[in-house]
């Protein structure tokens, strides 16, 4: 019953990553038409990218990383 629960909640914490995913694709979906609009400032729309990828891909890490803690505790 108890490896049951672990399972559940591992589940459970991965739905983290549902948002990081959406997250990423919002981000980058907004790089392609802000570049679209105004082409001469590609390069600093791309840093700004980067950033809140690493961000959003950051908090899906955590999500995972507390589904494997809750999986193997």
């Amino acid at each position: 019953m108890i490896a049951a629960a672990k399972y559940i909640g591992a589940g459970l914490a991965c739905s983290g990553l549902i948002g990081a995913g959406c997250g990423i694709g919002i981000i980058f979906s907004s790089l392609i038409a802000s570049t679209a609009r105004n082409p001469q400032i590609k390069s600093q729309l791309f840093g700004y990218a980067i950033l809140g990828f690493a961000l959003s891909e950051a908090t899906g890490l955590f999500s995972l990383m507390i589904s494997f803690l809750l999986l193997y505790s």
